[in-house]
């Protein structure tokens, strides 16, 4: 019921879940990830489960296949399932159970994996993954929305469109980015609208914001203030309407 990208920034270390479906909020429930670990989506009937222990198995330092097998292992559920993960290598993991609604499967490459299920055809994640590869020129955010517009160009969700999401993880247990659709008629054009608004004082203040390197963050306004101000207007000279 859903199509997904995971992918790790080999340049920063970021990992990221982005994911669009015909159904309600489904950035509550599909992205799970943590800095300097890993990311994983969990779809189709969602078991959030294969979010919450997939990351303790990567903590554990379990490869992604591992720590698939045992998920799958563990879930009566399972031919219902879909699930991939990359870790911090960039080591791939993906299932699909025998019972998800055609269209389903996945693709792969370095640092990426798209997975979907209940689909117009293989050409959504096709499409979705050819159009990350191509975009290496991309902010690794931009990158990912612009992948899931060329699966949704393919055909998408074959029920049609309702939410949209994207998470990214950098340095930290918490997402640095975390933008949510929960439901609109065009919910990738509406992500787009609102990943330019992030960007003009959401993206930096989180940035500022308290981290394991600085446990305060950056405390003063003025300060807080400039940096962001500073952010928006080269951001936005990148990134022209």
């Amino acid at each position: 019921m859903t199509w997904s990208i995971v992918a790790r920034d080999p340049a920063t270390g970021a990992f990221a879940v982005a994911v669009s479906t015909c159904a309600f909020a489904v950035g509550a429930r599909v992205p799970y990830g943590c800095g300097g670990m890993g990311a994983i989506a969990t779809q189709s009937f969602v078991n959030p489960f294969f979010g919450v222990d997939g990351l303790r198995y990567l903590q554990e330092g379990r490869s992604p296949q591992e720590a698939m097998d045992f998920l799958v292992a563990a879930d009566p559920g399972a031919p219902l399932r879909q699930a991939h993960m990359i870790d911090r290598d960039g080591r791939i993991a993906a299932y699909t159970g025998k019972d998800c609604v055609d269209w389903c499967g996945s693709v792969k490459a370095a640092n990426v994996s798209v997975a979907g299920n209940m689909l117009a055809g293989p050409q959504v994640v096709e499409k979705t993954l050819e159009a990350f590869l191509g975009g290496a020129a991309l902010d690794f955010d931009d990158r990912l929305i612009t992948a899931l517009e060329a699966g949704e160009a393919a055909g998408g969700d074959k029920r049609g469109k309702q939410s949209a999401a994207i998470r990214v993880w950098t340095t930290e247990v918490f997402p640095s980015i975390d933008i949510r659709v929960d439901d609109a008629a065009e919910p990738l054009i509406e992500l787009r609208r609102l990943w330019r608004i992030a960007h003009q004082r959401y993206v930096p203040f989180q940035a500022a914001g308290p981290s394991r390197a600085l446990p305060g963050g950056v405390l003063d306004r003025p300060t807080l203030d400039r940096q962001c101000t500073a952010y928006a207007e080269q951001w936005n000279a990148r990134h022209p309407v």
